[in-house]
């Protein structure tokens, strides 16, 4: 297995393997994987001839100091569960510095209005250093197909606008939420729960599933009211928002429509740990 640390060696591999009918597919996380993300490499291993993987905690896209600090860095581990799916998947870790070259700093995009809702909303400059370091990523990788999970839905809809807007020859892939057993989506922050809050975290999609139910009969204020009330009982929960959004806007709804999509959006605190969901409800 190949691993890059910085992006001119990088850079200098893929240029003498990459040949002008070669297709590369690119897996762009955070580290501290999770099934979730081993299903993003199997399925660029089946669209491509070459997958690129990255690992690598994007100071930009932190507001909370704190939030970035406890952020799970388990390189080493990341590697072998690498290995469990294939041998051939090359990894770029690089340091802040190969990155930024000492300037830590975003870009300002304005991806029209997605960026300034739930997510963009309660973390300021939150998509900014997402399209920072997606785009920089797409500059050095310049694959073929990129593959996001759905569990970061609003972030997948971001990165398929930065694409339009700055014509980066690039297909965004997204690819179904992975759950543990008890219904939790599978999220890097998981490793921070302790056992006991990991089990009842499992309230947050079973709040979803019930929410999906109401909304068939119900106004979109009265399944916001349900969820609200519902966490308000939760002692070691702290609901930060729930939404009901139009798919493709990401703007909440107020009345229902006939042929729209629409998607439930959620984030909760369990103790000090962040977890978000979200849910299909067509």
């Amino acid at each position: 297995m190949v691993i890059f640390e910085r992006q001119s060696d990088l850079k200098s591999h893929l240029e003498s393997i990459v040949t002008a009918k070669s297709t590369v597919g690119f897996v762009p996380t955070m580290g501290a994987l999770h099934a979730g993300h081993l299903s993003l490499i199997e399925q660029s291993l089946t669209d491509n001839d070459i997958t690129v993987m990255s690992i690598f905690v994007n100071p930009t896209q932190f507001n909370n100091p704190d939030d970035l600090k406890k952020y799970p860095r388990t390189l080493e581990k990341d590697v072998e569960k690498i290995k469990t799916v294939s041998d051939a998947v090359i990894i770029y870790a690089p340091t802040v510095d190969d990155i930024y070259n000492g300037k830590t700093e975003s870009e300002s995009f304005n991806f029209d209005g997605l960026e300034n809702q739930m997510e963009g909303r309660h973390r300021p400059g939150h998509f900014d250093g997402v399209g920072t370091i997606v785009k920089r990523l797409f500059e050095i990788v310049k694959p073929t197909n990129s593959y996001f999970g759905e569990k970061d839905f609003q972030q997948l809809q971001i990165v398929k606008k930065l694409v339009s807007k700055y014509q980066i020859p690039v297909r965004i892939i997204g690819r179904p939420i992975f759950r543990e057993p008890n219904g939790l989506a599978m999220s890097s922050r998981n490793e921070r729960l302790t056992p006991e809050e990991k089990q009842k975290a499992a309230v947050i999609f079973s709040t979803l599933q019930h929410a999906k139910k109401m909304f068939g009969t119900k106004s979109v204020n009265e399944v916001a009211k349900y969820v609200d009330k519902l966490f308000q009982k939760q002692k070691d929960f702290k609901l930060e928002y729930f939404e009901i959004a139009d798919e493709s806007t990401l703007l909440p709804i107020i009345r229902k429509s006939k042929n729209k999509k629409y998607r439930a959006f959620i984030a909760v605190f369990v103790n000090d740990i962040r977890l978000i969901d979200t849910i299909s409800f067509n």
